[in-house]
């Protein structure tokens, strides 16, 4: 009775603060619990039901770890410029920001100019921590973006179009003059993929081992990099094409044609899933929302139009151009169009993007590729003159998974983690539109017997459809004309007729049942099986 007292009397002396804090927590428990706990009084087995009480404690364990660490998450929703008053967020200039902000985040807005060697293209890893950067006269180097240093740099001295790292920052492709290469991370080349031909944009699916690439020539390739199979080698038949994108929630390649298509393939089937007339001129570029149902397209009639992808129907159609796109994992769209780059806004959450960010170039610079860099609120820019990179505050997802992507990471965690991707690898037969569908079952459909009068009318199909070959001179008599369509009828109705005969010779069900009783109780077994 003392200890109950004494337990009250603490429960009354509580400070508010805790009292607020272990509410809070509670809610988050249960919304982490999976529905209520089971009710054990009701079992009567005794096993049973000391299992499901071990379980239901590491349940209850677990939410409670989820809601602690939930607490100390970062704010996902904050962290986006605030404009005072009549102050306009794309007025801010990037000296404003650079000059507010901790010494670590000024120092990752950077130019690095290199006018002999460009235009330039760039490839960040999935942690964000490397990026690789291509110059169109065959200058290569990646980068080690957390300690801002160079760890290889050469010269191919051939023309580089596109640069993509695959599975990690060990291994990366280049899309060369003639052929692909893929190279690792001292610069040493690894291989020659001569089944692409001259490839002008590259991607890899990272969950499917597949590098995606697509020629001059309007050939849309899909090769394993873990065995070095083509998976996929079809052509597109729309033409030459410059734009390629990959979704990332169900891994479908977009590619934008000159005719105002956008196409969308899969690699086991060679025809596109889906095929769009987005635009009245050529598709100058494509960007997926990570969510997977919104898409942006750019054509050359000077229109920029967000698609739902649910119902491939246009949202919102806005004026302007962009030779390029890419989509942020906060939802930010950037587009690079000349010497200017716009960084767009969801503000209302209706999917109805506005004007965020802007940040202008020298003039002479000409921007071709606009990339954000994973878990940082940074965009990386390749341009004429070389690569830069600015900060847009509320671009990158503040809270990473140390099992999807981990920017610090030591190389024992990845091989574990190479290894572990390596199991979980998914087959080129997963790829679809819907992914949910996987797993689901499909409601059985009893197959119905066709009727008599289906199966004449079948016969007397196959029978029509009997081709006559007219014979050369003195083989076309008529006796001989007409044995010879005899012969025909009875061969095309031979198969019906063979399977009508299987089926009368079938016993039915009371027959078999009756045969069964007559035979010897170690032989009705074998017999049930032979029937089945």
């Amino acid at each position: 009775m003392g200890v109950e007292q004494e337990n009250g009397t603490s429960d009354k002396n509580m400070p508010l603060v805790e009292e607020d804090i272990s509410n809070e927590l509670d809610l988050k428990v249960k919304k982490y619990l999976r529905g209520d706990g089971a009710n054990l009084e009701v079992l009567q087995d005794k096993k049973l039901k000391g299992q499901l009480a071990v379980r239901e404690k590491l349940y209850g364990k677990s939410a409670k770890a989820a809601a602690k660490a939930e607490k100390w998450l970062m704010p996902s929703e904050e962290g986006y410029l605030e404009a005072e008053g009549i102050e306009k967020t794309w007025r801010i200039k990037q000296e404003a920001i650079v000059r507010e902000v901790d010494i670590l985040s000024s120092r990752k807005a950077f130019d690095l100019v290199l006018p002999e060697l460009g235009p330039y293209t760039l490839d960040y890893t999935l942690s964000g921590r490397y990026m690789a950067v291509a110059g169109r006269k065959g200058h290569l180097a990646i980068m080690d973006m957390k300690n801002m240093a160079l760890i290889k740099e050469f010269q191919v001295r051939e023309t580089v179009r596109d640069v993509v790292f695959l599975h990690n920052e060990l291994f990366f492709a280049v899309a060369q003059k003639k052929y692909p290469y893929i190279y690792d991370r001292n610069g040493i080349e690894l291989h020659c993929l001569k089944e692409h031909g001259a490839v002008v944009k590259l991607q890899f699916l990272k969950n499917h081992f597949l590098l995606a690439s697509i020629n001059k020539f309007g050939q849309l390739h899909y090769q394993d990099v873990t065995t070095g199979q083509m998976v996929g080698n079809y052509r597109t038949g729309l033409g030459r094409c410059h734009v390629l994108q990959v979704n990332p929630f169900n891994a479908v390649t977009g590619l934008g044609h000159s005719g105002g298509k956008v196409t969308m393939w899969k690699p086991t089937s060679s025809a596109p899933l889906v095929k769009m007339l987005c635009h009245h001129g050529p598709i100058s570029a494509i960007a997926f929302h990570p969510g997977g149902n919104l898409m942006a397209t750019a054509g050359m009639e000077r229109k920029i139009k967000l698609w739902d992808l649910r119902k491939f129907e246009v949202l919102h159609t806005y004026p302007g151009h962009a030779k390029t796109m890419n989509f942020s994992q906060k939802g930010l769209l950037a587009i690079g169009n000349g010497s200017f780059v716009q960084i767009w806004k969801d503000n209302s959450g209706a999917q109805d993007y506005g004007q965020y960010m802007n940040h202008s170039m020298v003039k002479c610079y000409q921007v071709g590729d606009v990339l954000f860099r994973p878990y940082e609120d940074i965009l990386g820019l390749g341009h004429s003159m070389g690569v830069s990179s600015i900060l847009v505050p509320g671009s990158g997802e503040p809270n990473f998974d140390s099992w999807v992507a981990n920017p610090y990471e030591t190389p024992k965690q990845r091989g574990e983690k190479e290894v572990h991707s390596l199991l979980d690898k998914l087959p080129p037969e997963a790829i679809m539109l819907n992914p949910s569908k996987i797993g689901t079952v499909r409601p059985s459909r009893k197959k119905e017997k066709p009727t008599s009068q289906e199966k004449e009318a079948e016969m007397i199909a196959a029978v029509k459809s009997l081709p006559m070959k007219k014979k050369t001179k003195g083989r076309n008599k008529p006796s001989k004309r007409e044995k010879k369509k005899q012969e025909g009828i009875v061969r095309a109705k031979r198969p019906f007729l063979e399977q009508a005969m299987k089926v009368e010779q079938q016993p039915s069900k009371k027959q078999r049942i009756s045969e069964e009783a007559e035979l010897p109780k170690s032989l009705q077994r074998f017999a049930r099986k032979k029937s089945m």
